[in-house]
């Protein structure tokens, strides 16, 4: 079978479990698409050939031997490059830790492995994961395989190209600002932002003492083509771990919900303007809802704007501390980038106004909870404007702020630790570049956001993996 790489995960792993194709083959038939279609995009920036070979090799000896497989028995995964994996640099996209070399696995990565995933590739980021696009100083551009001069958003826009084109069946990323959810709008493919606490977040390459903004706001998760991969990624991540004091256990699905669901529709967030083309394809994809048995309204939630603007405190301040150390190791535009959004927050707050800031949040959260006791779920554009061209962001220090305008709907979800799941809802005619949504929900109802996000999927789904379009 020559197409293997056009399977989902699932697919993949049935195929395996039933002998229908071994691990061998499947890994093959993916570095063989690496081969054919890596070099117009620059997804992956490690292929592990030689690892991924004899990790299918065990695996299909482990098959033959009759042992237990697990739900991933077998399927090529990638993981960005700021994940940790034993023995393998963990960049941050950057020169300067071009040898950081990680003494073990991330949790993440440790619990793929153990469902039988097989990593076949590292991924692009931009420097430090910092900036909406994805352009490394290290390791150069990533591109859309929908378009070849738009960008694949950021910060996991590698494992986004990656998957939109076939080059491996799920990916790992993060997300302190959107970076799961940003890249799956790009290019076309489905991602959630956990809920905080959910998924385990630690690493032996990045400082032990995390800043703020991280241990409040930083979750790692799954990135697939379709919603019921992102679920089962999700499944096998879940779960407390000793190395992140914050992650729990928590019971993954609720008993069904008494009556239909109501779900509060925001097609033009408050803020700058949507472009109509994106507010059309969250409408549609409110009718698909409508039609799957939800209740659909048209509401937002309390103090939008001042969500979107404690999140930028946060993260805009928790890296001007560590600007010193960082800004030397950046490449230009995306020092550049980091300055505008820097100058938008200002310096390092005192005590007493970080002090302000954290009870701001409480507020606004208290606020959503409340809301979303009557509307458990709030669909929103992902991105408020289409793609941008390739270094737009970082031109100017309006377009950084323009960026942060276009990309607001993801980071309430941050702020709050609340689950949001990107789907595509629309391929638009005019420019032939994805349109998604998002569906965000109360703290550990991710199911719920999963199922709407499957509902809009039944209507809308993309024909993906694509072959790049120029």
């Amino acid at each position: 079978m020559t197409d293997l790489w056009r399977h989902s995960a699932i697919d993949l792993a049935r195929l395996i479990s039933s002998r229908q194709a071994s691990s061998a083959e499947v890994v093959e038939a993916h570095l063989a698409r690496i081969a054919a279609v890596n070099s117009k995009l620059n997804a992956i920036v490690r292929v592990l050939a030689d690892e991924a070979r004899a990790d299918a090799a065990e695996a299909d000896r482990r098959q033959a031997a009759g042992e237990a497989l697990g739900p991933l028995h077998g399927v090529p995964i990638t993981v960005k490059e700021n994940i940790d994996m034993a023995g393998l640099p963990t960049t941050q996209g950057v020169t300067a830790l071009a040898q950081a070399i990680a003494p073990v696995d991330a949790p993440v990565v440790g619990r793929m492995r153990a469902a039988g995933a097989i990593p076949i590739g590292r991924t692009n980021l931009p420097d430090f994961a910092f900036r909406v696009h994805t352009d490394s100083s290290l390791h150069g551009l990533t591109r859309n395989p929908w378009a070849h001069d738009r960008t694949t958003g950021g910060s996991s826009g590698g494992d986004a190209s990656a998957l939109a084109a076939g080059l491996c069946a799920l990916g790992l990323g993060n997300d302190i600002g959107g970076s799961l959810r940003n890249p799956a709008n790009a290019c076309g493919i489905s991602s959630i932002r956990p809920s905080f606490g959910r998924v385990p977040d630690a690493g032996s390459t990045s400082p032990v003492d995390r800043p703020l903004a991280s241990q409040l706001m930083a979750v790692q998760g799954p990135m697939a083509r379709r919603v019921a991969d992102v679920r089962l990624g999700l499944r096998i991540l879940a779960g407390a771990h000793p190395r992140d004091p914050w992650s729990l256990d928590a019971p993954f699905e609720r008993p069904p919900a008494n009556g239909a669901i109501r779900v509060a529709v925001a097609a033009a967030p408050p803020g700058e303007a949507t472009d109509p083309a994106v507010i059309q394809a969250v409408r549609s994809a409110a009718d698909a809802l409508s039609n799957a048995g939800y209740a659909v309204v048209e509401a937002c939630p309390p103090r939008y704007e001042e969500a979107v603007e404690v999140w930028s405190k946060f993260i805009v301040w928790d890296f001007d501390m560590a600007m010193d150390v960082m800004s030397p190791m950046m490449g230009d535009d995306g020092r550049a980038f980091l300055e505008a959004t820097r100058a938008m927050s200002g310096k390092a707050p005192s005590p007493a106004a970080l002090s302000a800031l954290l009870g701001r949040r409480d507020a606004i959260a208290r606020g959503w909870s409340l809301f979303m006791d009557d509307h458990p779920l709030v669909l929103t554009p992902t991105w408020t404007q289409f793609p941008f061209a390739h270094g737009w962001d970082a031109a100017s220090s309006a377009n950084a702020l323009d960026t942060l305008a276009i990309m607001r709907p993801v980071v309430p979800a941050n702020l709050l630790g609340l689950p949001s799941a990107c789907v595509p809802a629309a391929l638009d005619a005019a420019t032939g570049l994805p349109i998604g949504v998002l569906l965000t929900g109360r703290r550990m109802r991710d199911d719920q956001c999963l199922d709407a996000a499957e509902a809009v999927e039944a209507r809308f789904s993309l024909p993906t993996p694509i072959d790049p379009r120029w």
